[in-house]
């Protein structure tokens, strides 16, 4: 018989997974696989589970928010051959369930993570460390992990909108060499994000058309500094109908590797998390490195 893990984030979102955790594993049951569980206990325990006996499964499944799939896909890295992964989303925002095509309904999710069709997907090293969707700096990427369980319980992606409106009075600039795939910027930035998804915090900053999951390339976007603070509120609102942004001062790119030099030390978050203080960037896309169940 098949086996399969189930990683489960028994405190992500409003915690309604619990209430689906008998049918998800009837839903298992039903693909053929024999599931072992393992209920997350403290940060980064899902890294560990998936990096120690992961190797031992046919297939790893998760449940959480995009944190918990951050955490699995770093231990997921650490495998020469990792299984394949499957997601079911109980997080505030859950950018990453459309990227894999993941319908809305916990039994819909359970039963593309058993039944799904394992497709490539692109995984970001920074500095050597693996990250799922986005590594960002700057202006609104304090607001994932500053806002309040609470306000992202209540409200979605909607908390991080007023976080992140909150924010604007308090931007610093940070003055950057940045080396990409055949160019060179330089100058003060306000914000970064080097991505591979379709939306960031509930928010497209690129059109679908221009984000390929599997083509070996990061989308980044760099925004300079000078824009007044009414520039940035238009920006923010721009992000939130998911209209094209203001490009006088954004620069947008596709790049295979990404080298950032900075003259004081920058706070980073990979996948809506703390990820330290850099003055030195080095961020390299692995290609195709895993394989995700998706839908149709």
């Amino acid at each position: 018989m098949k086996k399969l893990l189930f990683i489960f984030n028994p405190h992500a979102g409003k915690g309604q997974s619990r209430a689906n955790l008998t049918l998800m594993l009837e839903t298992f049951a039903h693909a053929g696989y024999r599931t072992t569980i393992h209920f997350t206990r403290s940060h980064e325990d899902a890294t560990r589970t998936a990096a120690e006996i992961g190797a031992h499964f046919d297939r790893v499944v998760c449940c959480g928010g995009d944190g918990t799939l951050s955490e699995t896909v770093t231990g997921l890295m650490e495998l020469p051959s990792p299984p394949v992964l499957g997601y079911v989303p109980a997080g505030t925002t859950n950018d990453s369930a459309r990227n894999f095509s993941i319908p809305k309904g916990m039994d819909k999710a359970a039963a593309t993570a058993a039944f799904g069709v394992p497709r490539p997907y692109d995984i970001g090293r920074f500095n050597g460390r693996p990250f799922a969707y986005v590594a960002a700096f700057g202006a609104f990427t304090q607001v994932a992990y500053d806002t309040p369980q609470e306000l992202k319980s209540r409200f979605g992606h909607l908390s991080y909108v007023i976080a992140g409106a909150a924010s604007l009075t308090s931007i610093q600039p940070y003055t950057l060499k940045v080396e990409y795939d055949g160019g060179v910027l330089t100058g003060n930035f306000i914000y970064g994000m080097v991505s591979n998804t379709y939306s960031v915090g509930g928010f497209s900053l690129f059109p679908d058309d221009q984000v390929q999951l599997d083509d070996g390339k990061h989308e980044v976007m760099l925004v300079r500094e000078g824009k007044s603070l009414a520039d940035l509120h238009r920006l923010l609102q721009s992000l939130i109908q998911k209209t094209p942004v203001d490009k006088s001062t954004v620069e947008v790119f596709h790049t295979s590797r990404l080298s950032i030099v900075s003259k004081q030390p920058v706070p980073w978050t990979l996948d809506g998390e703390f990820g330290g203080v850099h003055s030195e960037v080095d961020i390299v896309n692995c290609r195709r490195a895993i394989s995700v169940a998706c839908g149709a």
